[in-house]
């Protein structure tokens, strides 16, 4: 499985900011699709998450009610359209995909970060 993200960048406290992750390879439908993110000094630490084949949603507790994850199954993109960011969202975010990552929040693949910046 390959996952290309994009999306990330310089954006002020209060604003929003849309990440994509395009995927390709064989994704099963076991498989769940979402994001990860390191800040500098701290763990990788789960964000998001969605079902690729129910759509079902999981979300961080520091994230819930501010981002949203959903997943266009024609292009085989997961976005995640992140609002009211907090200077605390700071961090290189980073597209996840696996069969573990439901519902251990671990992933089996990653791919490549994009750094989101919150100015406050």
């Amino acid at each position: 499985v390959q996952l290309q993200a994009s999306g990330g960048g310089l954006v002020q406290a209060g604003g929003s900011l849309r990440l994509s992750c395009a995927a390709s390879g064989r994704i099963l439908s076991g498989y769940a699709v979402g994001w990860f993110r390191q800040s500098p000094g701290k763990q990788r630490e789960f964000v998001a998450a969605i079902r690729w084949s129910v759509g079902t949603t999981s979300y961080a507790r520091s994230v819930a009610g501010r981002f949203t994850i959903s997943r266009d199954n024609t292009k085989t993109i997961v976005y995640l359209q992140m609002n009211s960011l907090e200077t605390e969202d700071t961090a290189v975010y980073y597209c996840a995909a696996g069969l573990r990552m439901w519902p251990y929040r671990e992933a089996d693949f990653y791919g490549q970060g994009t750094q989101v910046t919150v100015s406050s």
